[in-house]
């Protein structure tokens, strides 16, 4: 099992997920493994994390995260999804 103190200089732990809500995580996993495909930011994303040599599994992951933090300002702001990314901030 992974610990903290296995990260140390040139040391790397193997990373794990845990904690929160196991259903969550399954769905948005799915999701995002589906917008890896469809969706052209989260893909871009995706895409650049593996070109620079990470793990599949952890540019998912960063993916996963990526998602839910669009998805929380989607529903924070009340705002359909865009397909662009807003150029100007919402509340000025």
């Amino acid at each position: 099992m992974w610990h903290p103190y296995q990260d140390s200089g040139q040391l790397r732990g193997k990373r794990r997920i845990w904690g929160g809500r196991a259903g969550v995580r399954r769905i948005l996993y799915m999701a995002t493994v589906s917008a890896v495909r469809h969706n052209p930011a989260i893909r871009a994303f995706y895409t650049r994390l593996c070109d620079k040599g990470k793990p599949r599994k952890v540019a998912l992951v960063a993916a996963m995260r990526k998602l839910l933090v669009m998805l929380n300002a989607i529903m924070r702001d009340q705002v359909p999804w865009q397909k662009e990314p807003v150029t100007k901030p919402l509340h000025t």
